[in-house]
């Protein structure tokens, strides 16, 4: 392995490793290639080493060759996107990556907020930390999804830590700990069973006080939202409250509502309008949206062999998800735009991290439900472009401490990345009863 300087590869203490986060300055300091990643992998437990992403161009080479041998199936045989990503759709975004795209600007934006790595239960977790300059900031540590990465959430960096500058104010700010899960990104990935979203949680706990955070709140959508769950119902000391932007159906349906759709059935008739649509919605995704998940608590391998071999076909199974769930439905790039989502699609072929992030369905399933309530309190923000929206009164029995609920006026499955001022907005509000 190539060495840094001494000063680079030195070891932060906790305090240092905490001041150099400092929003005021949010470049950082001198950091160890991501190629030279795995050499950190069995690192003693405690050790904190900072990173700094910087994939070889050999890399990045082979990536626009393997984009420019593409074999294409055939055209669908509908018009519309019920087959799946239409073809001219995929071609265009492909025809963009191999000829214009430029990864160096993701790595550079990355590279911009303090990186590390530390080992957890055997695994390098990969993780941004950002301190906010303002005093008694509230520590948060927010957690992505797939098929997302910790790119859908870098946009939320300066609203969260840096209040003022986005028209909040001080009272507002947060410490900012934003992991890559297991198996995602710059994480290690696990190479036994077992890193379930308990599994994960416990990990997030360890590493916040880790970092010297005593106390603290979490928050995440899609799995995020399940390992804050996770981390809500075992209620470790030190935890004040979560903040979720999606919930789990199994907890929070009613009972004979819950029963209709494991039987495939109709909303019964006791639901009001607007929970019939609600049920409804959730019966959709189930028969016609939820294919991938179903593939991957099952057989996640299987997949992971052409998305592994074929950036193309990373591309469309990741691509197929961001179109369905973003607000602008089956039009991801006016949501997100082009270059974000080839910033997170490339972040999963450069790590070949498309099968093992697929193996966390796999893990929850093994697992089985969770069904215990969660004992913090919680916050709930429903977006009206995601999957499953939940009237208030469904939450109590998962959520007997709903201290914060609302609606937002736009915003799909991926809030923080479609809309940022309007998702750290509510971080803001959720939380502000735990600084009360």
């Amino acid at each position: 392995m190539a060495l840094l300087t001494s000063l680079n590869h030195r070891l932060l203490s906790r305090r240092a490793l905490l001041s150099a986060g400092a929003a005021a300055g949010l470049s950082a300091v001198l950091l160890p290639l991501a190629s030279e990643a795995a050499d950190v992998i069995g690192t003693p437990a405690g050790e904190i080493r900072p990173f700094r992403a910087d994939i070889p161009e050999a890399a990045l080479e082979d990536l626009r060759r393997r984009l420019a041998e593409t074999r294409w199936p055939d055209g669908e045989t509908v018009t519309d996107r019920s087959q799946g990503v239409e073809p001219d759709r995929l071609k265009e975004l492909v025809g963009y990556w191999q000829s214009s795209y430029d990864w160096r600007k993701a790595e550079s934006r990355l590279n911009a907020f303090p990186q590390f790595l530390t080992n957890i239960d055997g695994v390098d977790i990969h993780f941004i930390h950002v301190r906010s300059r303002h005093e008694n900031a509230l520590p948060l540590i927010m957690t992505h999804g797939w098929p997302g990465s910790v790119f859908e959430l870098l946009d939320v960096i300066g609203p969260l830590t840096d209040p003022t500058a986005h028209g909040g104010t001080a009272e507002d700010a947060f410490h900012l700990v934003i992991p890559s899960i297991p198996g995602f990104g710059f994480s290690g990935k696990p190479s036994t069973t077992g890193w379930n979203p308990q599994r994960i949680a416990a990990a997030w706990d360890v590493l916040m006080k880790r970092l010297d955070y005593i106390s603290y709140v979490a928050q995440g959508g899609d799995w995020g939202a399940i390992i804050s769950d996770a981390l809500g119902r075992e209620a470790p000391d030190g935890l004040l409250a979560i903040h979720v932007n999606r919930i789990e159906r199994a907890t929070t349906f009613p009972s004979d509502a819950a029963q209709a759709l494991r039987n495939g059935g109709t909303a019964p008739d006791n639901l009001s309008a607007d929970e019939k649509l609600v049920f409804d919605e959730a019966r959709n995704f189930l028969n016609n949206g939820f294919g991938y998940a179903a593939i991957m608590s099952t057989r996640p391998e299987t997949v992971g062999y052409g998305i592994a071999d074929s950036p193309v076909g990373l591309a469309a199974w990741l691509y197929d998800k961001i179109a369905d769930w973003v607000f602008t439905r089956g039009d991801p790039e006016q949501a997100l735009g082009k270059e974000a989502i080839l910033d997170n699609i490339t972040l999963y072929w450069l790590t070949n991290t498309g099968p093992s992030s697929g193996r966390i369905y796999f893990e929850n399933a093994m697992a089985g439900a969770k069904l215990s309530e969660v004992k913090v309190p919680v916050a709930v923000t429903i977006f009206p472009g995601e999957v499953y929206k939940p009237p208030k009164h469904w939450l109590s029995k998962a959520y007997p401490k709903l201290v914060y609920y609302n609606r937002a006026s736009k915003g799909g499955h991926f809030a923080a990345w479609e809309e940022p001022e309007l998702f750290s907005q509510e971080i803001r509000a959720g939380f502000k009863t735990v600084r009360s």
